[in-house]
């Protein structure tokens, strides 16, 4: 089982990936931490391209440092990832519906901005939902 769980480093993430450990601990599954660095051009968007680790920034170092300790101090295994792109909700769900991934669970952690927001910024989480093949766990 491979469960992908969306990371940004916010505090709601990490929510998020507290109930990636607890399904990973009942299924022996493996995390695989996604973290979309959007300051790549729109190309990227189409394909959603795994970054080379030389490649990330640290600010995307420390989001899949931090969780990866996190997990494995769990026992769990888990493999961090930071795909380059243009928007964290197509870039994820790009990965997520690749099948060369194996993607089998998402969970992602729902900032919940909002009507009004969410009108001009759009909503991760629920592009996610809808658009990913995979079943999603959206934790808020």
């Amino acid at each position: 089982m491979r469960i992908m769980v969306c990371l940004d480093g916010s505090k709601h993430s990490l929510r998020g990936l507290d109930v990636a450990i607890l399904l990973a601990k009942q299924s022996d599954a493996l995390i695989i931490g996604v973290h979309s660095d959007t300051i790549f051009s729109a190309f990227s968007a189409v394909r959603a391209p795994i970054l080379p680790e030389k490649k990330w920034t640290n600010e995307a170092k420390g989001i899949i440092r931090d969780a990866q300790k996190k997990v494995e101090k769990n026992k769990i295994k888990f493999e961090g990832i930071v795909i380059g792109g243009h928007s964290s909700g197509i870039d994820l769900t790009t990965f997520a519906n690749n099948p060369v991934n194996r993607i089998n669970q998402i969970v992602i952690g729902a900032r919940g901005m909002g009507f009004p927001k969410e009108l001009f910024f759009g909503s991760t989480s629920n592009f996610i939902l809808h658009k990913a093949k995979a079943p999603v766990t959206v934790v808020k």
